[in-house]
């Protein structure tokens, strides 16, 4: 079904399909996937096997679950190739900001045409019910291999890293960042492909800062956020190289760089810190490897690499990587209070700023009451 894909995406669509389309191929982490990862259940009323969705799409079983959705194994009855169906909750669909996400996610995805990228079915707007079908990707979530496997081994992490390059240089070629990079957004396809998925948070670089950009901290993943959205400034590029680094971090090292249990804590470290040094934690490191990490990893997003192009010239020649001791410049996080960067405390002490001044008037007027 991938080659099928593939050759219909190169006449259709005029781009040239990768040379190596399976990267992953014979790596000794990503084999062995098992065919499903089991999910936890769900309160919501989900769709039964055996129901034909809108006359074409053969529900078989459900493939995985979210908060906000359940995706479904099915058949397209039209084509006879397998797909995913990703429905909301009913919660989801109440939520303006999370409804506005999920059909974001389908808006995004049929523009981007990609073999390492989530390939969307092009479904029309007459549904009984939200929902938006895209190829299913057979395997598991590359979180779960760093799990399994951790540290992975460098030479496998380099080049999971640089087909992630190459996943995103083709987004951003269409000025598209994606914006939620994390391991639980990538598949790594048990045939060796490598799938970026999840574009409900991606936007355009020309787009101006809507409801849904005003409140990217909000919605993304703390642990993968790049100090400038974790401060909400302009998102470019540069940002999806600093989650990416994020990633090939916790590949090399199997640790993320900033801990603690607090996420919104560990997020505003990254704004006036820097992470321990790879090789600090994992000592088998080349030099090489921790400078590309550290690179990725910069707080200011003119000193990391310009372009992905740039990044996967380094992970694809690490030899050639020129150290400058960045791990011997590195600035441990300094705590201070940010309520613009760490949005749930703001608004735990807003409110009771908002409180205590609501309680503060009520005595007033109490006592002027009194003195009457």
């Amino acid at each position: 079904m991938t080659e099928a894909f593939d050759r219909a995406l190169s006449r259709t669509m005029g781009v040239e399909t990768p040379r190596d389309i399976r990267p992953l191929a014979g790596m000794p982490c990503c084999a062995d996937l098992p065919a499903r990862v089991p999910t936890g259940e769900s309160d919501e009323k989900e769709i039964p096997s055996g129901h034909l969705l809108d006359g074409r799409f053969l529900i078989k079983d459900v493939a995985g679950r979210s908060m906000a959705t359940t995706v479904y194994e099915a058949r397209d009855v039209q084509t006879g190739h397998d797909v995913a169906v990703k429905v909301p909750h009913l919660r989801t669909e109440s939520d303006p900001v999370a409804f506005g996400r999920f059909q974001r996610e389908e808006r995004i995805g049929l523009m981007l045409s990609d073999p390492f990228l989530l390939r969307f079915v092009p479904v029309g707007e007459s549904r009984s019910r939200p929902y938006l079908v895209t190829e299913f990707i057979d395997g598991c979530n590359l979180a779960f291999v760093i799990h399994r496997t951790k540290p992975i081994p460098e030479r496998d992490a380099l080049r999971i890293a640089s087909s992630l390059c190459a996943a995103l240089g083709k987004m951003h070629e269409r000025r598209i960042i994606h914006r939620d990079l994390k391991p639980d957004n990538i598949m790594v396809c048990r045939d060796g492909r490598i799938c970026l998925v999840d574009f409900g948070m991606s936007a355009g670089l020309d787009e101006g800062r809507g409801l849904l950009a005003s409140l990217a901290p909000l919605f993304g993943t703390p642990e993968f956020m790049a100090p400038e959205q974790v401060r909400n400034k302009r998102n470019d590029e540069r940002t999806d190289i600093y989650s990416l680094g994020v990633i090939l971090y916790q590949m090399l090292t199997g640790v993320l760089p900033y801990r603690n249990e607090d996420p919104w804590v560990a997020a505003h470290m990254r704004v006036n810190g820097d992470p321990p040094a790879p090789r600090s934690i994992n000592p088998d490191l080349s030099p090489q490897a921790e400078e590309i990490v550290l690179c990725a990893l910069r707080r200011k997003p003119e000193e990391r690499y310009r372009t992905v192009a740039a990044f996967k010239a380094a992970l694809d020649a690490p030899d050639r990587v020129h150290v400058t001791g960045l791990s011997q410049r590195l600035e441990a996080p300094k705590w201070r209070l940010s309520l613009h960067g760490t949005p749930i405390l703001a608004g735990l002490l807003i409110g009771f700023c908002a409180l205590a001044a609501m309680v503060g008037m009520f005595f007033v007027l109490f006592l002027l009451m009194r003195h009457r």
